[in-house]
């Protein structure tokens, strides 16, 4: 039986070509439930009405660890440290106008309770109810991984 390797492996994401690579870092806050928190973007942002989870852009200087606490910061309120920032997977996507790279971390300790800074709506859902809210396609290859891993 003799077939191709690109038949095998279809898809994966298009070359870069003039697209810029984004450096996103997110988090999967989990409570002592188990549950996850996820927020709704706001009207008015790209990809309004999906869920997602908490993060955002890696600043020049900055590691992926240091970006999560400083956005915990600003969108929810929270304080963490990055000692509490466990690696657990990452995304790589390719969107129209850009290549996301996203590392995504698990976050058990923090202070705080979670609140909206940003006009977001927030959820604690339980990993295996996730697949039921729409999420950016960078985010969906997360759902199994957190519902097995949690």
């Amino acid at each position: 039986m003799s077939s191709s390797f690109d038949e095998e492996c279809p898809g994966g994401p298009p070359p870069l070509g003039d697209r810029p690579l984004v450096l996103v870092a997110a988090v999967a806050l989990v409570d002592v439930d188990g549950r996850v928190l996820i927020a709704q973007r706001p009207a008015g942002k790209s990809m309004a009405g999906l869920w997602e989870f908490p993060g955002g852009k890696v600043d020049p200087g900055e590691t992926p660890e240091q970006a999560l606490v400083r956005e915990l910061r600003e969108e929810l309120g929270i304080e963490t440290a990055t000692s509490c920032l466990a690696p657990i997977a990452f995304a790589s996507h390719g969107y129209e106008k850009f290549h996301l790279l996203m590392p995504v971390f698990a976050c058990r300790k923090w202070n705080g309770i979670p609140q909206p800074h940003e006009g977001q709506v927030l959820k604690w859902v339980a990993p295996v109810e996730l697949a039921r809210y729409p999420m950016p396609p960078a985010d969906l290859p997360l759902i199994g991984l957190l519902r097995d891993l949690l």
